[in-house]
């Protein structure tokens, strides 16, 4: 029989055109929703094998898709409230209905809790998830070709980054000392403030000299290694433990810096415009300044694409300065019948 009660529910028992015989759940206690369901699925299989054509996938089906390829992020929250918001855009929606136009018009202008104008920075991370979305659809065969909307125009990436003197300045003036620990240890690792506070001790290696940002604490969800440098094993050996974490208080997990006693260091130091995620800038701007390849640097700070450490590009030439001396002219004549500079290479 092509339909059939199981308890309350009713089921679909289909033959497909191979041969194949299908039972699965119809999803409902109506008998007439469930022949629907029955007439559709095997239209679908007819499809499938006589013109070699996926079915029409669901908005819906593709937002499983794009939050199960999230899972395990650090960034899985935000993701979810986006798919919620195209939830209510596109609720219904065959897949290979929507257009590029209607995807660009729908990114949100405003909050939608708070009401106030989003940025365009903030309307490109919406583009990016649904854009991704559609880049999973089509690379399952849910789409005959992939769906493209152009990124918004945003201002130029703002870089705030201490001299060496003023770090040291701003580490003199904090007068507790596992908040100087804390800001020493975001400076020398470049680790996001989120990944010091959940650290474990059981993840720091003194004796290989790493730290291990873990897959469930990273923000792009991949683990990494950190390398430690004589001065962060240094302080990490004269943290006292107390507790898992390496930043504890009475054996718990600290939830956040020490906002009052950080923002009053600044305000000692002359520091202005400049946030506690400015620590992670300014240990990014030192290694590019140093002469540490983008490409390394971009493994060492856990970023997911070259594009996001280009912002620190301009830093990298002053290695290069060394190089320059390789071609040089003399300007001095070597004899009164030549009087024309000539070019020197010089090698090695």
């Amino acid at each position: 029989m092509p339909i059939y009660k199981r308890g309350k529910k009713y089921w679909v028992d289909v033959t497909a055109p191979s041969g194949e015989r299908i039972r699965k759940p119809a999803g409902t206690e109506d008998k007439v929703k469930a022949q629907e369901y029955h007439d559709k699925l095997k239209h679908d299989l007819w499809q499938m094998e006589k013109l070699d054509r996926m079915p029409d996938r669901s908005f819906e089906e593709m937002m499983l898709l794009a939050l199960k390829d999230a899972e395990g992020q650090a960034s899985f929250p935000t993701k979810l409230a986006y798919a919620e918001y195209f939830q209510r855009v596109f609720k219904g929606r065959k897949i290979s209905t929507i257009t590029s136009d209607e995807i660009a018009n729908s990114l949100p202008v405003y909050n939608p809790k708070t009401k106030r104008k989003l940025s365009n920075a903030t309307q490109n991370r919406y583009r990016s998830f649904i854009m991704r979305a559609f880049s999973l659809a089509h690379k399952m065969g849910w789409l005959v070709r992939p769906t493209y909307i152009p990124r918004m125009k945003e201002p130029t990436v703002r870089v705030r980054w201490l001299e060496k003197w003023e770090a040291e300045l701003l580490l003199s003036n904090i007068k507790v000392k596992w908040m100087k620990d804390f800001v020493s240890i975001a400076i020398l690792t470049g680790m996001r403030k989120s990944e010091i506070l959940s650290l474990k001790w059981k993840s720091v290696d003194l004796l290989r000299r790493v730290a291990h940002v873990t897959a469930d604490n990273a923000k792009s969800g991949r683990a990494r290694p950190v390398p430690l440098n004589d001065v962060a094993i240094e302080i990490l050996n004269g943290i006292e433990k107390d507790g898992d974490y390496v930043f504890s208080n009475n054996g718990k997990r600290r939830s956040c810096h020490y906002r009052e006693c950080y923002d009053q260091a600044l305000i000692d130091s002359g520091i202005t415009d400049f946030t506690f995620h400015d620590l992670r800038h300014t240990w990014a701007s030192w290694h590019a300044q140093s002469g540490t390849p983008l490409m390394v640097l971009k493994e060492m700070g856990g970023w997911e694409t070259l594009e996001m450490v280009q912002k620190y590009a301009h830093f990298s030439g002053q290695h290069l300065t060394k190089y320059s001396e390789h071609v040089t002219i003399s300007t001095q004549p070597k004899n009164e019948a030549s009087q024309k500079p000539h070019l020197t290479l010089l090698t090695g």
